[in-house]
């Protein structure tokens, strides 16, 4: 697909440069013969005469007076891989630049999560004593109980002793014996009301009636009449549903992003067309080290009975970082796969590939960490058209600028120059065309690369052979490599790393 992607791109570059020239330009470059073919897909492959790519593609004929009157921007000079286009270029393939600036990055989390009990309100109930299950009065989970409402009725001899313990010490009427017999009922959990019946009547209940301590619904029943039951046993839970909890899991490359407070949408299928705002109250302290998530809790008011526990919900977290961070819009953004870039605007007409750092994103903006400065301006549509032009030849860095007077002429500068040993891979000699992999050259900072280089005028290439070892000066003129001398290296010289000037034998046409 990418490689598909690249002889679209390189095919259009094409299809929109050249028709601007005027029918009078193109006739006339057509008769003259072209500088190279080169391979659609691969900018590369080249070579001095038609035929088929390593892909089955027919090489491309490129024409110097063409590409050079179309090329003709005067904007500002990045070094490798800077193109130029004239204005009326620019307004054809619909160029559009956008500002590098500070904003706020707001980006939306969409996950989802699952409603659940307000633990805080989770009631389970245990009997403290041993006994039978005589009557069931909530039969049924997700029954509605109301607090104070009879749940269960159990016999226990325990129960009964303890009553009997009361009314034994209410006749010595020992107020030591009833304060102790007393306080044992109220450990036993034997309601309030049934203490103050037994003092009233002065008979023992055989069954206790046991109570709802609050509103909710049964979430869990363990028990049916006749059950024996011993403590420890869980007769039934009751969950409150005035208020419920909301748990979402995140990522845990999205878990920085999100603190609480943090906005939330949430949408249910069961009510489509419907939304609730709420806010992140709680997040987990743990990773789930299967699911590699971190949880986290919302609150939502229920009295309306909407929320059910263990439906799903859709959940939408609104996170908007503190400061302000370096944008631009995704758009602008060129991912290869193995390196982000953008085309940086230069003005009048001028552009150049150059690669960035990424961070974080939003449905609109991208984070750049490294390669832009706030104020500068990338192109945000045809960016790929003018990328694979400038990817051709550009290094992907930034040059440093020199701090001269605006008034300065750059046609008075003389141009940089760099003299440095390589090899040769393959080359065009007739056409003045040579690919070298060079050393590094270590005044401009520059890593040892594989680059394609024009000789000048006053170089010939004759005599030169592929897998040479060479050491050659060139120039840098408009984006291309410029050879202004070159010199063919025994072993023993190329593996001296010090300096060494073009002999009087190089191949300079003088």
């Amino acid at each position: 697909m990418a490689a598909l992607t690249g002889c679209v791109l390189t095919v259009a570059v094409y299809s929109w440069f050249i028709p601007k020239v005027t029918d009078a330009e193109i006739t006339q470059s057509v008769k003259d013969k072209p500088l190279y073919w080169v391979a659609p897909m691969d900018a590369n492959y080249r070579r001095d005469k038609p035929g088929k790519s390593p892909m089955g593609m027919d090489l491309v004929p490129v024409f110097d007076d063409v590409l050079s009157k179309t090329n003709n921007g005067n904007g500002a000079d990045e070094g490798v891989g800077t193109i130029r286009i004239a204005a009326n270029v620019v307004n054809n393939l619909g160029v559009r630049t956008a500002k590098v600036s500070y904003k706020s990055l707001k980006t939306e989390i969409t996950t989802v999560g699952y409603i659940t009990y307000d633990e805080d309100k989770l009631v389970h109930i245990h009997p403290r004593v041993q006994g039978w299950i005589e009557k069931l009065h909530v039969k049924t989970v997700g029954d509605p109980v109301k607090k104070g409402q009879a749940l269960y009725e159990i016999y226990s001899p325990e129960l009964v002793n303890a009553q009997e313990e009361f009314l034994l010490a209410l006749e010595r009427d020992n107020d030591r014996l009833i304060y102790a017999a007393q306080n044992r009922l109220v450990a036993l959990q034997i309601p309030k009301s049934t203490i103050n019946e037994l003092k009233k009547t002065q008979q023992v209940q055989q069954r206790i009636i046991f109570y709802a301590p609050q509103n909710g619904v049964v979430e869990n029943l363990k028990i049916r009449e006749g059950f024996f039951v011993k403590p420890g046993s869980t007769i039934m839970s009751i969950g409150d549903l005035s208020e419920v909890w909301v748990e979402g899991e995140l990522f845990e490359r999205q878990a920085g992003q999100v603190k609480t407070g943090t906005a939330v949408t949430m949408t249910l299928d069961y009510l489509p067309g419907q939304a609730w705002q709420g806010q992140v109250d709680y997040i987990y302290p743990m990773l789930d080290p299967n699911t590699r998530t971190v949880k986290v809790r919302l609150r939502f008011n229920n009295e309306k009975g909407y929320f059910k526990p263990n439906m799903f919900a859709q959940l939408v977290l609104h996170t908007q970082g503190d400061d302000n961070t370096l944008l631009i819009p995704r758009e602008a953004l060129i991912r290869t796969g193995t390196q982000d870039r953008v085309v940086l605007a230069l003005g009048e007409g001028s552009y150049k590939s150059i690669a960035v750092k990424v961070g974080r994103y939003d449905s609109e903006n991208v984070e750049i960490l490294a390669g832009l400065n706030d104020g500068e301006y990338v192109v945000s549509s045809a960016q790929f058209l003018l990328d694979s032009e400038s990817s051709k030849s550009s290094d992907f860095k930034r040059m440093e600028k020199m701090s001269t007077s605006k008034d300065e002429s750059t046609k008075d500068q003389k141009p940089d120059t760099a003299t440095v040993k390589g090899k040769v891979n393959s080359l065009m000699a007739e056409h003045g065309m040579i690919n070298i992999s060079r050393d590094a050259i270590k005044k401009w900072g520059r890593p040892a690369a594989t680059l394609d280089f024009i000789a000048d005028e006053d170089v010939s290439l004759i005599g030169i052979n592929v897998n040479d070892e060479v050491e050659f000066t060139f120039e840098i003129h408009d984006g291309n490599f410029v050879i202004t001398s070159i010199t063919t290296l025994t072993p023993d010289m190329f593996n001296n790393k010090s300096e060494v000037h073009p002999s009087s034998v190089d191949h300079s046409n003088h």
